[in-house]
């Protein structure tokens, strides 16, 4: 049977660097907030629970995990160093028996993938600590991790304490660990403070484990980018290029054409059939689902839709919260709002905005159009102008307009009112009242015409 593994992300800070009323955690990156990316990579390593150290803004923390069961919370009162963190997790790891990883909450380029390897050579090694490392060019800033003659770690040490020889180390320590249980129940209280920073570090278990003559271990990362921590907004920027970059890789690996990778912002949960086009510039969030063989144009911005096969998604428009069935076409520059249900083969044109919908099969708006609150019927033609009059002021009413249904230029509906099956409304009609089936519709003032009235008016100036 494989060993228990549990998980602690250490995510009580507030990141001031930030600059932000926010928490460094809470900040989102590709449609994720930062501590959800280190959650889900231990998820998909195995590990169950999942503590979470927090601090600042807590409920908000815990609300973004809320109904998950493998996630317990841990308080961290007062920000005193990691190891004290992590000593505040002992509690809802109580009974725990296995390999406990320890990660930070703001580091989102870490992938599952990693975490496996790290835990496969923890385990094959028996190590009761094994650390993930990386060299780096620059190590400014970071933990030096200094080993022994036969490639053990015997510590590793934070820049302010490192002496000249150890800051000339290019292996740095990444904050993210594997730990045998027993010895960090055992140990974490052991630890003391006595640095620079007053702070109780859990790098000092290495310190611990070295005099019990218990092997430590450490493991350099392939991609040192997947352990990099986001401290500031040009980091989380970063972040978040490299996360969007490997989304954007998945969906054209799996048949998606992505005319400009770079330029192009789908975030993570978004699924794309094979065979659709991304043009530059669009925005995709929101758990939102593309079908097969669609095209969605530049300038698009897209959040929790669901859109099926062979649809056309024109420049400029905005999609929220709607469902979109096969063929349907939509903008230039159109604002389908929540709650907008388009059956097959609806277009709706250039500047149409629609809200609370649903839209028949083969129905369309093709330009300069409001739509709120109303149910259209199949192979209704809605004319240019046209305004469903939702709102008196107080309340919102709904317009039903039947099958067959020609609704003319510049007509005002005004809810709550049914136009019949195979009715006509003519351009420029107000409705107030149901229009039968089969009906005509037409409300006008008469045109009154006065010959020579402007060459009077001219002569009257003159």
């Amino acid at each position: 049977m494989m060993e228990s593994l549990a998980a602690v992300v250490l995510a009580a800070g507030k990141g001031t660097r930030m600059k932000s009323g926010l928490i460094k955690v809470l900040h989102p990156a590709a449609g994720l907030p930062l501590i959800a990316w280190p959650v889900a990579a231990a998820r998909c390593a195995g590990a169950d629970p999942i503590v979470l150290v927090i601090g600042h803004q807590a409920n908000a923390v815990q609300g973004v995990f809320r109904g998950a069961d493998d996630i317990r919370s841990a308080m961290q009162e007062e920000q005193l160093g990691t190891g004290h963190a992590v000593a505040c997790a002992l509690d809802a790891l109580a009974g725990f028996k296995g390999t406990v990883l320890i990660l930070c909450g703001d580091t989102p380029l870490l992938r599952p993938e990693s975490l496996r390897s790290l835990l496969l050579f923890h385990r094959e090694n028996k190590s009761a600590i094994t650390v993930l490392t990386a060299l780096m060019g620059d190590p400014s800033g970071y933990g030096r991790v200094v080993r022994d003659a036969s490639g053990g770690v015997i510590r590793i040490v934070e820049q302010k304490d490192a002496d000249p020889e150890e800051l000339e180390i290019r292996e740095i320590n990444s904050g993210i660990y594997c730990m045998d249980s027993e010895f960090l129940f055992s140990n974490i209280k052991g630890i003391g403070n006595d640095n620079v920073q007053r702070e109780y570090y859990l790098t000092d278990l290495l310190a611990i484990a070295v005099r019990k003559g218990l092997p430590c271990l450490a493991l350099p990362i392939a991609d040192a980018d997947e352990i990099m921590g986001v401290n500031d907004r040009s980091q989380l920027a970063d972040a978040a290029r490299i996360l969007r970059r490997r989304i954007n890789r998945e969906l054209m690996l799996s048949g998606v054409t992505i005319i400009d990778p770079e330029q192009t912002y789908i975030d993570f949960g978004v699924t794309i059939g094979a065979d659709t086009i991304i043009h530059p510039n669009c925005h995709i969030g929101g758990g939102t689902v593309i079908g097969s063989g669609c095209e969605i144009e530049q300038g698009v911005s897209i959040s929790g839709c669901r859109i099926a096969d062979d649809c056309h998604i024109k420049a400029g428009s905005v999609l929220e919260d709607s469902e979109l069935h096969e063929n349907v076409s939509v903008g230039p520059m159109a604002h389908l709002r929540p709650g907008t249900l388009l059956h097959r083969h609806v277009k709706i044109g250039n500047f149409v905005e629609t809200k609370k919908i649903v839209m028949g099969e083969g129905s369309k708006a093709s330009h300069l159009t409001y739509l709120g609150d109303a149910e259209i019927g199949r192979a209704v033609n809605i004319g240019c102008g046209t305004i469903t009059c939702n709102y008196d002021g107080v309340n919102k009413h709904r317009t039903i307009i039947g099958d067959d249904v020609f609704i003319g230029s510049d007509v005002q509906l005004v809810a709550p009112v049914t136009v019949g099956r195979n009715s006509l409304v003519a351009a420029g009609t107000t409705v107030t009242a149901d229009v039968p089936p089969d009906s005509l519709a037409i409300s006008r003032v008469p045109q009154v015409i006065k010959q020579g009235w402007r060459l009077k008016k001219k002569q009257e100036v003159a």
